[in-house]
């Protein structure tokens, strides 16, 4: 592949410049990808019409770019779904050396650098998504051991590399959904890194991070201390997802179970987030209640104080009105006490002031809590009882295919006692027509032996006259 040319000083990418991005792709401007059921389909642009809009310009950059943003999304949908089916399929922990598992590597990999910017450097320009993945980190704290670990692998030179072995990591650890959607809602960071119309700054990005949740039901282990990932050549495989006239279709049912299966796993994954997610606010409400009760205690003893200190004032007034004609160091030293008893009472005053409004902060989050508590419960039961319906279609299904079974059973009985009276008929039919033949035959020498009489009896009539 051609190295990108430098860019201009514009602001915007030049139409050489996309094009040139565009032809570095395995999936060319000049087709379409699209989904035939569950199989792709490459068509050429020529042949159809993309938009209502007559004639569009296929030398048009956002014409391009919008195209290669679909394009890439379709193969995401196809790689993904392929994914989950055939893992599903093998019910085994899977590897690097699995086929299916390295094309969804791929095709993230061109996902992620669609529209990247070139950032020069003294040996020349550099392309690399490297750069936004170790954005993830400050995003998610869960992160940042990922990105020390593929820092300290030893095999790995190129910033690719270091991008290639942290996918691998993340789907290991079956977050790569969640660090996804974190990167791709923070447009601001990634606008350093993409260009405008890239697939991460479009809503191609958020439908990919979407369907990467299905990948959590995925178990996947990799060796990458002597797996080369520097030097790898990532070329999409579309003979993997072609649609070809002589496979078979499944059987409707069959279908319906799988589709079920796949939401039923769905609703699993989201389910096992929601409780999680459930958990952390539970966390956090027995904290804010440990506080609360902190700070209630905190301020029965600053009104303790405060009592005590109102008790101390009344009684210094007291003290001064017997004294008031008493000599002047005497008063004077009263007035002291009593301004610093003033002034303590004071700050008893403000630090309960204060202590009474971060009870009230507190309150109000624990209230915040209970309402979001109650809204994950409510949501956890809707999941659950999405689960359920979708367990109860499952089983209505397995009772209608084994119905449709049974009677498949009873129609290819009947069908066989049916060949067995046809051929009883049939050679009921062949013995009549032999019986036939006999008649025939029988009849004929009756005639036979009739004309014989009757030419006898007339010569004996002649011969009698």
């Amino acid at each position: 592949m051609s190295a990108l040319t430098p860019p201009g000083d514009m602001p915007t990418p030049t139409t050489d410049k996309i094009t040139q991005a565009a032809m570095e792709t395995i999936y060319l401007c000049k087709f379409r990808v699209s989904m035939d059921g569950e199989w792709l389909c490459l068509r050429e642009l020529d042949d159809i019409s993309l938009t209502p809009d007559p004639e569009p310009n296929p030398e048009d950059p956002n014409y391009l770019m919008a195209n290669e943003r679909m394009n890439l999304m379709n193969m995401a949908k196809l790689s993904i779904k392929g994914l989950i089916e055939s893992a599903l399929n093998l019910g085994r922990t899977l590897d690097s050396d699995y086929a299916p598992l390295q094309q969804f590597f791929v095709v993230m990999e061109h996902c992620l650098k669609h529209g990247l910017k070139a950032k020069k450097t003294f040996l020349g320009q550099n392309k690399s998504f490297w750069g936004p993945l170790e954005l993830v980190e400050k995003l998610v704290p869960e992160a940042s051991e990922i990105t020390a670990s593929v820092k300290d692998l030893p095999g790995l030179r190129t910033p690719v590399g270091r991008g290639r072995a942290w996918l691998r990591l993340a789907l290991m650890q079956k977050k790569l959904s969640e660090y996804m959607k974190a990167l791709i809602n923070r447009k601001d960071l990634l606008s350093e890194f993409y260009e405008p119309n890239a697939l991460m700054m479009e809503e191609e990005g958020a439908i990919i991070s979407g369907l990467l949740v299905g990948l959590n039901v995925i178990d996947a282990n990799f060796c990458m201390k002597g797996e080369d990932l520097d030097s790898q050549v990532g070329v999409i495989d579309f003979s993997m997802y072609l649609k070809e006239g002589s496979i078979a279709k499944c059987s409707e049912g069959d279908g319906q179970i799988t589709a079920i299966l796949d939401q039923k796993n769905y609703v699993e994954e989201l389910n096992r987030q929601l409780s999680a997610t459930v958990n952390n606010l539970q966390a956090k409400v027995d904290a804010l209640e440990k506080s609360n009760t902190k700070l209630t205690e905190e301020l029965a003893v600053a009104n303790n104080r405060i009592i005590t200190m109102q008790e101390e004032m009344e009684r210094v007034k007291e003290d001064g009105s017997y004294y008031t004609k008493g000599n002047k160091q005497e008063r004077t030293s009263d007035g002291q006490a009593l301004s610093e008893a003033r002034k303590q009472l004071k700050e008893e005053t403000q630090l309960r002031l204060d202590v009474e409004k971060e009870l009230e902060v507190q309150i109000g989050m624990r209230q915040e809590m209970e309402m979001a508590m109650k809204m994950m419960d409510k949501d956890v039961c809707e999941k659950q009882d999405a689960l359920a319906a979708l367990r109860q279609q499952i089983d209505d299904l397995r009772a209608l295919k084994h119905e449709l079974s049974f009677k498949l059973q009873s129609s290819d009985l009947a069908m066989k006692q049916k060949n067995e009276l046809n051929s009883r008929l049939e050679e009921k039919t062949n013995q009549m027509a032999a019986t036939i033949k006999q008649l025939e035959q029988s009849e004929k020498d009756l005639v036979k032996q009739a004309k014989t009489i009757n030419s006898a009896a007339h010569k004996l009539l002649q011969k009698q006259h």
